[in-house]
């Protein structure tokens, strides 16, 4: 049977809303839209490009989680409500994800609270388990 299980960040929104920070389903995760905020301190930087690198951390840690890293990403969404804030976030995304090359989108649009300036989504492809059974 198929694994199915929630990866949880401890947000306040994830109760709120009713959604998980990640979802593994067999061999594929699919990480919500992350913003910016530090959910342990419920704090947000003013700074995209910080917000930018909380996002990655609290990305990194549900892939953690659920198996994967960065390297397994294979499709990435930039959510922002001011286009021109992308740029600024480059040489961050280019960090983790340069030698990845997942498929990319980037979206101008608004988002839940007016504090967030970028919120990343992710799906990945967890590494298939070794064979047991190999020698």
């Amino acid at each position: 049977m198929r694994e199915r299980r929630a990866i949880m960040s401890g947000s306040l929104y994830e109760e709120r809303i009713g959604y998980a920070r990640a979802v593994v389903d067999g061999d594929r995760v699919h990480v919500s839209g992350t913003t910016g905020f530090d959910y342990a301190a419920m704090t947000i930087s003013d700074d995209v490009v910080e917000q930018a690198e909380q996002c990655l951390r609290t990305i990194g840690a549900a892939l953690e989680e659920a198996g994967c890293t960065f390297a397994d990403v294979v499709r990435v969404r930039y959510l922002l409500p001011d286009r021109d804030d992308f740029e600024p976030c480059w040489p961050v995304l280019r960090r983790v994800f340069g030698a990845v090359r997942p498929a990319a989108t980037m979206l101008e649009c608004g988002l839940a609270d007016p504090r967030m300036k970028i919120e990343i989504e992710v799906d990945a492809r967890r590494p298939a388990a070794p064979d047991a059974g190999a020698a």
